[in-house]
């Protein structure tokens, strides 16, 4: 498996010269986690990774056709949402704010790290997750991790800056 690393070294250059940003349209929906919670992020495309909640924790859910769900650690979430409204359950509405730098991944792309169709990495979280031609790799503007964002999901909450 690729690690976070080497895919930050592979990635970054071609994020920097050919990488658009891009921040969330729609709000999110957040409560805190509960320790020891396996979430499992589904996207319309199938199952993109596993992620155990560690104490601080929030889950987050995407306001996408499948409702994506995912954890975010606590310093995280404090800097990408903002509370809009409480609601049940220990639930809220959340804004987001920041931006990400993206690009859409193609075949070529995992040639040059000598894979095809599916490209398999460590997340920053340490499990494994997959990207696929079409979707997006994406880094914070501080550049100190990368993710895969599903194409469909990425086009139901993204919107370009």
């Amino acid at each position: 498996m690729i690690t976070q690393q080497e895919m930050l070294a592979h990635f970054l250059p071609i994020l920097e010269k050919s990488g658009k940003r891009y921040k969330k349209k729609s709000m999110i929906r957040a409560k805190k986690a509960k320790p020891g919670q396996l979430v499992i992020t589904k996207t319309s495309d199938g199952e993109e990774t596993r992620n155990t909640a560690e104490v601080g924790d929030w889950l987050v859910e995407n306001q996408t056709s499948v409702n994506e769900l995912y954890l975010v650690k606590a310093e995280t979430f404090e800097k990408k949402y903002t509370i809009v409204q409480a609601l049940e359950h220990g639930w809220g509405c959340y804004q987001p704010k920041g931006e990400i730098l993206g690009i859409i991944v193609n075949e070529a792309h995992f040639e040059e790290l000598g894979v095809t169709k599916t490209l398999k990495f460590q997340a920053p979280w340490k499990d494994s997750m997959v990207a696929k031609p079409g979707d997006m790799l994406v880094v914070p503007l501080d550049k100190d991790e990368i993710y895969r964002i599903a194409k469909k999901e990425f086009g139901e909450t993204y919107i370009e800056v």
